[in-house]
């Protein structure tokens, strides 16, 4: 089912994955409100699938899907796009958000939650900045170096010793934000404001989540912190380790 809102600017796109039906249209009726072009998807196979035709901008994903559930489709999105993914659990103990946010997703929503809020962390996240490079002269003054770990900032990729490394979009703003600051240890609360914005309501767990998911793309460990240092106390910064 799709909605449509008013002609003017391309709206943003919304991808509402849910099987009850309440909920699902709930949260759709908001988020058309707010300008938002809107479809829905009952199931996993039928998400994937509006997925690759409507290429949504947000999808709002319960886990609790039939079939396939999703984590899954989670899993599957992120081989064909790089939007952003909302999950939306009735379970709300840490081994599921760990899980949920480790296949791709920005954030998680415990049920029952506020639509409107659900709603205004969409539009915080679609309108969160970009970290922006820091200017150091040179031709390749966007790409930050960390040993054999290569960040160009401009084209937002990231290689290991030439070999690209796959990161969503959080993923990248969280060590872009390190790598633009060498020297710098950013608490939890800094890299909330700096990745999510001013307005994020989520709480600071999402960005260890990133992190640690950052340092398995890279081959890395809590305990070998080769590129993402932990500062006991503090947060974290970007620099080579023993």
């Amino acid at each position: 089912m799709g909605y449509m809102t008013t002609p003017g600017p391309a709206p943003l796109r919304a991808l509402v994955v849910d099987d009850e039906p309440t909920l699902a249209e709930l949260v759709a009726d908001y988020l058309c409100r707010d300008g938002f072009e809107v479809e829905r998807a009952r199931d996993g196979e039928e998400a994937l699938r509006r997925a690759r035709a409507f290429d949504p901008d947000v999808v709002v994903l319960d886990l609790g899907l039939p079939g396939i559930d999703g984590l899954e489709v989670c899993r599957q999105l992120r081989t064909f796009s790089d939007c952003y993914v909302v999950i939306l659990t009735a379970r709300a103990d840490e081994v599921d958000t760990l899980v949920g946010l480790s296949v791709g997703a920005d954030d998680y929503v415990t049920k029952p939650f506020s639509p409107r809020e659900l709603v205004a962390r969409v539009r915080v996240m679609l309108r969160r900045p970009r970290v922006a490079p820091v200017a150091t002269p040179g031709p390749e003054a966007d790409v930050v170096r960390v040993g054999d770990l290569a960040i160009d900032l401009d084209a937002r990729e990231v290689s290991l010793a030439g070999e690209p490394v796959h990161l969503t979009r959080t993923e990248f703003d969280v060590l872009a934000a390190l790598a633009v600051r060498p020297t710098r240890v950013m608490t939890r609360s800094a890299l909330l404001e700096e990745v999510w914005g001013g307005g994020w309501v989520g709480d600071e767990h999402l960005v260890d989540v990133h992190v640690l998911h950052v340092r398995q793309k890279l081959g890395d460990s809590a305990e070998r912190q080769k590129y993402l240092r932990t500062v006991r106390g503090v947060g974290y910064r970007i620099g080579t380790g023993a």
